[in-house]
Order: structure tokens, then C-alpha cells, then sequence
């Protein structure tokens, strides 16, 4: 028997997907530990070999495959603790890292503050080189002008060093030059250099990718060699892949020479997870939503293809590598509740975490937190979160939520929490908004894929708000992402800037380059253990109107590339043009402009036949599901009512609820309001309908059968 386990981890909880050969499955989930993240991991490996009832030594020897989703690189980034870099540039350039586009983000906000560069003024060193804009070798390297800076570098004990000269994309001649030399004379120190981590056009782009990728670089190198030490230590023989922000995966020798591939690590599955579930009913279009205990995330997923970006922000500083686009605030069971200077309930983004926790937790925590009101309301047991394995103090979230939250806005305890409910849920709601209707599509046409521990309490109302008809609740949806890390294929992404109108391009330098990215990528597959029939290749452009500040990526196809179909790719581009902002220049027959020449190489992996939860037993009718009945705030009659639960985890395929109700399972609890109505899916999922909105194209199973 092999085993292969997704493993994500998260600001609360750490999750754990494991599919045996036969298709078995087991769903875990252990408390974060922040202060090394690589402890949670190994805690859980041992306890998933509990579960199974196998030695921890024979267990890791059935281990196949471990993927990998790690938060090191985010949390790095958001707390400043990267390691000490420098930067090195062409002489003229040094603030260019501060300086950014020269835009304040807020221009009409007096007490706006640019964000703090990673790598102090002090720390920033120029040399008198120069290649030109077409890419010739104006001024080469002086070598001595390195030896100076590298006496300052050892002196000031800086742990990387980021190299970024301009116009290296065109010409990599002296960065790599200079990279070289920097290397053999700091062996010790992580060097980064923007011919390897983005060689592309705009030039503060490429600066601030590469210096994040040196500043986390050292921090998430240290992190995979120390976890790889403590699977050596296990006898762990099989393969560690780590999620990459694409939403492919990668070796971990790759994730620690370009550590920025995985700022997003851990939430790019979900959207991989989303389109697999959403295929699985027929869907094309997806939006997934992940509440977890720290944040929630939001994504798209359009005709099965998650939506890409490149020009992420995380925490103002910009990561220009593709990225799947996902929107991430302050909202998730963790969130604190507290009353503004204007006497108005917020909740979060400041999180209470896994410790101290939310106040029901009993853990020392004394703020109000989304769980806690969600205990308040009644959707959680007291008794039964996380199946039992941790109680919850309703009592204390009671006295402590009444005396925080519901004095100053003259409420009671159920009272603050309902308003902490409800304004939770537009914050996601609003998050959902960023993701969809900013990037040009509605919603009201997507299909709503629920997922993280919290979610479904809350997926009802952030639908009901948006109109979106219907949500689904996978088996697996408390440790989605753990479960789309299964789903990921090896994959890399290549850019060459190449600026000339469409109409001037030079067919033979223009494939010559494609041919350069492909060879580039059938090389790294092949090294990685990828059979090259098993490669898939995905070629795309970004172009723009002429006069146009931004462009627009394009995904074409290889015959339109290598047939050289220019008309084939214009008539795309208008089309694109016009969905994302509502007009074309066709007719005006402006020209348009290339910038670059982009291509991904996909190494297809093996993936588990099946990502269905296991239900060890079945009940044959749904009263002997009813575990009881308890008092739970509706929403839409805004009063507490007693409502049935249903133990999810027994339930079959094809039973029908009817809101409200609440339908609890080990690692999650659904909660449908007055509005929903409820059918159990294949493998253990819940498919969510709102009976109001249901002509909007939507069908499930039994829907027009179903009466309430």
C-alpha cells in the first residue's frame, strides 16, 4: 500500500489529506505551531499514523509522495522577518526600489506612508555598468568596484544579496558576470540575480521580485533543508514537492534557490481543488471560497482554468512572477471583533490565531473572535468541535463577548455576535466582489465552492448577498487546499521581453525565443523525473493598444504561434479586451504592442483516482441522522430558533434538507438558512441551493422535486 498526503499549513490549523492506492482516505487536522511550522508537519505525520494504527516507521515507508503547502515564505514577508539583504544595481538606480512607479496608492490620504523598502538606503550599492536599451554592452563589469562592496557586505553581515541591473533582460551578460563572482567570493551568502528569477521588461518589477526573493530566499531555504532533515531522520524515501503560487508544484531544491514561486503557496490549491469539483458537476466556471482560522481567500476558476496574474501585491510589495489570483483578507475564525472611534463593530483583520485562540478556547485569549460568535449563535457544539477533540467554553464567549462588544453598542451577548456575523460575512462578501465583479465577471453565473473549517457556516449569507444561487461543500472542504496540493502538476513558467508592434515582429526571432523558454523547460521536467510525452506546453502573450499603460496576457495557442497566425491572435485580443473592459479599437484599427513573450511548461503527475471523503457508515433514512435540535440565529427572520442537526458524517448520497438546519461533521459544520435547501452529494458532499434564485440557470439533481 502507498499513501499520498497533501499537507497545508495554516496560521490556525495544519491540514492533512492522505489517498491510499485503494482509493481510502483520511482527513486531519493538528494546531499550527508558528514558531517552526515543520514541527506541526511531523506532529501530524505521526498522528495520521495513529489513525491508521501503524507504527510511525512503517507508515513513513509507505509514503510516496508528500505535497507540500508552506506559509514560511508568506509569513516572512508580512513580519519583516526575512533575512538582512543588500542590493546591488546600476549606478543611477539605487532608490529605485523606494521610489516604486512614483504613484502614491492613496493620493488623496495626507497621512499616506510608502512602504518600508526590505532593503535599507544603507544596504543599497551601485556599480558603473551599462547595457543599453537593444541590449549592448555599453560598460562591463569592474571587478574591483565588487571587491569594495563585498568588504561592506561581510562587514555588515548581510545574509543575501539581490542583483538587479538594467536592461539585463535584453542583455544578461554583466549581472551574471558580477552574480558569479559574488558567489564564489560569499559562498555562505543566498545571491539572487533578475536574469534567473524574472528577466522581463520594468525595471521596479524585476528590482522588487528579486529583492523578496533574496529576502525570503534564506528563511525558506532553512526551512525546507531543516524539514528535509527531519524526514531523513524518519527514513522518509519518497518525494517532498512543494506548492508553488501558480498553482503547480515544484522540488524543494527549485522552491529554495526562487523562494518568491511560493508566497502564495498554500492558498493557490484551493482554486486546483475548485476546478476539479466543479468539472465533477458539470461546471466550467468556479469561484472558491476558503474561510480558514486566520484569513479568508477568494479565487476564480473560468472555462477550468484558474485565473493567473502577474503583478501580485503582498503587502505592497509587488511579486511580478505568475501567481493564480487570489484575493486574501483578515477574515477568517480567529477574526477579533472590536467597536471603532465611531462606535461601529468591525471584525478582524487582526486574528486571534491558534494561540491564544478565540476566548472559547480557554486558552488565555480575551478578545471576541468569529468563533466565538459562531458558538453564540448556536452553529457550533461546545461538545463537539472538531469532533470532540477540543471543548469550547460557551460561557466564557458569552460573559466576555457581552462585556467587550455588547456594552458598548448597547446589545446583548447574542446580540454583538450576530452583528459580528453579519459583518463578517459582508467583509467576505466584499472579497468575493474583488475577485469577480473588479476583474469583469458576475458572480450570479459562477458556481460558489465552499471550503475551510469555518466556511460553510457562512457560504449561505455571503451567497445570498452576491446572489449566487448555489454552493457546494466538498467531503474534503476542511483541508481543501491540503487536498488540491494532490491535483498539482510540476510546473514552470518562462517570460522574454520582446517590445515591437505585432505588425514588426520578426518571425524568426520571435519563435526562436519560444524555442529557447521550451528548451529551458523540457530540460528542468526531464531533470525532475518527468517523461517528456507527459509535457504539456502553454504559450501566451501580453500585449496592449499602442499608448496603452498596461497589457493584457493572452493565452494562445502553439499552431498560432508556430503558423505564425497573427490575424487569429488579433481577433483574440479585441475579444479580451472588450470582456475585461467593456470596449475594443478594432474598428478604429489601432495597432496593437507586444511586451512579452510568456510560456509554461507542465509536467503532468500522477494524481489519487478519487478526492471523496470516506463514510464508514451509512443510514438509510434521515431521521436517524437527527442527532437533536438547538437554538441557532437565522438570518433572514434575524431571531434565534430552534432548528434540527444532522450528523453529516453518515449521511448518503441523494437525502434532501430543508433549511434552516445544521449539518455537522467532525472537521466542519453547514449551516443552511430559511432561504436554502440541501441534497447530499456523491462521496459526502453537500450541494446548497437557495430556493429563491435557482432560475438563474442552475440545476441540481432533484431540485424541481424537492418541497419544503
Amino acid at each position: 500500500m502507498k499513501y499520498k498526503i497533501g499537507i497545508d499549513v495554516g496560521g490556525t490549523f495544519t491540514d492533512f489529506f492522505l489517498v491510499a492506492d485503494d482509493g481510502y482516505s483520511i482527513v486531519h487536522k493538528t494546531l499550527s505551531t508558528p514558531e517552526d511550522s515543520s514541527e506541526g508537519f511531523i506532529t501530524g505525520l505521526k498522528e495520521v499514523a495513529e489513525k491508521l494504527n501503524l507504527p510511525v516507521a512503517d507508515f513513513i515507508d509507505h509514503i510516496d509522495t508528500i505535497v507540500h503547502g508552506t506559509t514560511v515564505a508568506t509569513n516572512a514577508l508580512l513580519t519583516h522577518g526575512g533575512a538582512k539583504t543588500a542590493l546591488i544595481t546600476t549606478k543611477g538606480f539605487r532608490d529605485a526600489l523606494e521610489m516604486r512607479r512614483g504613484i502614491r496608492e492613496e493620493r488623496y490620504n495626507n497621512h499616506y506612508k510608502n512602504v518600508v523598502p526590505l532593503v535599507p538606503r544603507y544596504l543599497r550599492y551601485t556599480i558603473d555598468e551599462r547595457i543599453d536599451a537593444e541590449g549592448k554592452v555599453l560598460q562591463g563589469v569592474d571587478f574591483a568596484e565588487l571587491d569594495a562592496i563585498i568588504s561592506i557586505l561581510k562587514a555588515e553581515e548581510v545574509r543575501a544579496v539581490a542583483l538587479c541591473f538594467m536592461n539585463s533582460y535584453l542583455n544578461n551578460e554583466n549581472e551574471k558576470q558580477a552574480t558569479e563572482y559574488l558567489r564564489k567570493a560569499l559562498p555562505d551568502i543566498f545571491i539572487s540575480a533578475s536574469y534567473e528569477v524574472l528577466p522581463s521588461v520594468r525595471f521596479y518589477e524585476r528590482v522588487s521580485t528579486t529583492v523578496v526573493n533574496a529576502y525570503i530566499g534564506v528563511v525558506v531555504d532553512s526551512y525546507l533543508k531543516s524539514l528535509l532533515g527531519k524526514l531523513k531522520k524518519l527514513n522518509f524515501n519518497g518525494k517532498l514537492m512543494i506548492m508553488q503560487s501558480n498553482g503547480g508544484v515544484v522540488t524543494p531544491e527549485i522552491a529554495g534557490k526562487i523562494a518568491a514561486v511560493t508566497v502564495l503557496s498554500g492558498p493557490a490549491a484551493a482554486p486546483i481543488a475548485g476546478a476539479y469539483y466543479a468539472n465533477l458537476l458539470g461546471y466550467d466556471n468556479c469561484i472558491t471560497m476558503d474561510m480558514g482560522g486566520t484569513s479568508f481567500d477568494a479565487s476564480l476558476v473560468v472555462n477550468k482554468q484558474c485565473v493567473t496574474s502577474t503583478d501580485a501585491d503582498i503587502d505592497r510589495y509587488r511579486v511580478a512572477l505568475p501567481t493564480l489570483d487570489i484575493i486574501t483578507i483578515g477574515a477568517g475564525g480567529g477574526s477579533i471583533g472590536w467597536v471603532d472611534k465611531g462606535g461601529l463593530l468591525q471584525m478582524g483583520p487582526k486574528s486571534a490565531g491558534s494561540l491564544p485562540g478565540p476566548i472559547s478556547y480557554d486558552r488565555g485569549g480575551e478578545k471576541p473572535a468569529c468563533t466565538d460568535a459562531d458558538l453564540i449563535l448556536g452553529y457550533l457544539d461546545p461538545d463537539f468541535f472538531a469532533g470532540g477533540k477540543y471543548k469550547l467554553n460557551k460561557d466564557k464567549a458569552l460573559k466576555t463577548t457581552e462585556k467587550v462588544l455588547g456594552e458598548p453598542l448597547g446589545l446583548s451577548a447574542e446580540g454583538a455576535a450576530a452583528g459580528m456575523y453579519r459583518v463578517i460575512n459582508m467583509n467576505m462578501a466584499q472579497g468575493v466582489r474583488q475577485v469577480s465583479v473588479e476583474r469583469g465577471y458576475d458572480p450570479r453565473e459562477f458556481l460558489m465552492i465552499c471550503a475551510g473549517g469555518a466556511g460553510s457556516i457562512h457560504a449561505g449569507e455571503i451567497c445570498r448577498e452576491l446572489e449566487i444561487p448555489m454552493f457546494v461543500v466538498p467531503s474534503v472542504a476542511p483541508i481543501f487546499c491540503a487536498a488540491g496540493m494532490l491535483l498539482g502538476d510540476l510546473k514552470h513558467d518562462y517570460v522574454r521581453s520582446y517590445l515591437s508592434k505585432l505588425s514588426e515582429i520578426n518571425r524568426g526571432d520571435f519563435l526562436k525565443l519560444y524555442d529557447e523558454m521550451k528548451a529551458e523547460a523540457i530540460s528542468t521536467l526531464l531533470a525532475e523525473g518527468i517523461a517528456e510525452d507527459k509535457i504539456e506546453y502553454v504559450p501566451s502573450l501580453d500585449l496592449r493598444y499602442i499608448g496603452q499603460y498596461h497589457e493584457v496576457p493572452l493565452e494562445v495557442s502553439m499552431d498560432d504561434l508556430f503558423n505564425f497566425d497573427l490575424e487569429s491572435i488579433k481577433e483574440k485580443f479585441h475579444k479580451e479586451h472588450n470582456r475585461q473592459f467593456g470596449y475594443e479599437l478594432k474598428e478604429e484599427g489601432t495597432e496593437l504592442e507586444l511586451i512579452n513573450l510568456r510560456f509554461r511548461a507542465i509536467g503532468i503527475t500522477e494524481k489519487p483516482h478519487s478526492l471523496s471523503g470516506n463514510i464508514t457508515k451509512g443510514v438509510e433514512t434521515l431521521e436517524e441522522a437527527l442527532k437533536g435540535r438547538r437554538r441557532a440565529y437565522v438570518p433572514e427572520n434575524d431571531v434565534m430558533q430552534e432548528v434540527p442537526v444532522y450528523d453529516g458524517d453518515i449521511l448518503k448520497s441523494n437525502f434532501k434538507i430543508c433549511g434552516p438546519a445544521i449539518i455537522e461533521q467532525v472537521n466542519t459544520t453547514v449551516f443552511l438558512g430559511e432561504s436554502y435547501n440541501c441534497e447530499t452529494g456523491i462521496g459526502g458532499a453537500f450541494i446548497v441551493y437557495n430556493r429563491h434564485l435557482m432560475p438563474n440557470g442552475f440545476n441540481t439533481m432533484n431540485a424541481e422535486k424537492m418541497e419544503c
